[in-house]
């Protein structure tokens, strides 16, 4: 009987220390959320309450617009990242969305070569490119392959806001060892303020299989409602996660990444 008893024991006390040890692992394993805001560059809604955000928010400003370079300017000296917001033929939706100087699989690849270097000169301070609509252009290899090696040259990332299935950009990344992440997330793709607001409080649920998670707003029709939504459920999110700019995302993916980053690299403030 008391060996019995012991067994049992000795069995609870492992079943127990084995529990404890996974929680434990789960519990330490670091997760974090970088959220990307599109379409600054035109005195857009909700440019002022994005940019008052306490939020280590990344600033995708559209080139060759009325406020490009103040905008990004203006991020930068609040301790925002930049990116290039670039302008990229869809396979549908009007031309006059895509604004000046779009890339267009109908060009020449000197002339795309020359826009995007153009765009680049637009907006102070950016450290990579992600596109603006782009289905069709961002599957296009002639034209992903002319910006990828722009992206080698000048040492810059590239975000891929995934408009389409195409891994064409992965895999020219790969090939010009251009540091490359994906959107997984969209906050409003649907103007409402009800949709956008059950996006923000569903986004905590992605961290449940997925450890790093890109998301993105906009500035614009949704950008008001959309900082709101940011403001308010920030909290939340940081009591799971920590909210990282978005280069943080890229040294984590980099072969450099090797177990939790020293604390100083993880704070979430700017």
């Amino acid at each position: 009987m008391k060996l019995a008893f012991k067994i049992i024991l000795i069995t609870f006390i492992f079943s127990l220390t084995t529990t404890m040890t996974t929680y434990s692992q789960s519990d330490l394993t670091p997760k974090y959320l970088s959220i990307v805001i599109d379409d600054f560059g035109n005195n857009m809604i909700g440019t002022k309450e994005m940019m008052e955000l306490d939020l280590p928010i990344t600033v995708a400003v559209m080139p060759f617009l009325p406020s490009s370079k103040q905008d990004a300017i203006s991020a930068h000296k609040k301790g925002y990242e930049v990116l290039l917001h670039l302008p990229m033929e869809p396979n549908h939706g009007k031309a006059s969305w895509l604004g000046p100087n779009p890339i267009i699989t109908s060009l020449s690849s000197k002339e795309i070569r020359s826009r995007v270097l153009r765009a680049l000169d637009e907006v102070p301070y950016a450290i990579g490119i992600n596109n603006h609509m782009g289905s069709k252009a961002t599957a296009d290899k002639r034209v992903m392959e002319i910006i990828m090696r722009v992206c080698k040259e000048r040492g810059l990332v590239f975000l891929n806001s995934r408009t389409n299935s195409s891994n064409v950009s992965e895999l020219l990344a790969k090939k010009y060892n251009v540091p490359y992440l994906e959107n997984d997330y969209f906050f409003d793709d649907v103007y409402e303020p009800a949709h956008i607001n059950h996006q923000a409080s569903k986004l905590i649920s992605l961290f449940n299989k997925q450890n790093n998670v890109v998301a993105i707003g906009h500035v614009g029709i949704p950008g008001k409602m959309t900082s709101k939504a940011l403001r308010t459920y920030s909290p939340v999110w940081r009591k799971r996660v920590l909210i990282v700019p978005i280069s943080k995302q890229f040294y984590i993916k980099s072969n450099k990444y090797k177990g939790i980053l020293p604390f100083t690299a993880l704070n979430d403030s700017h």
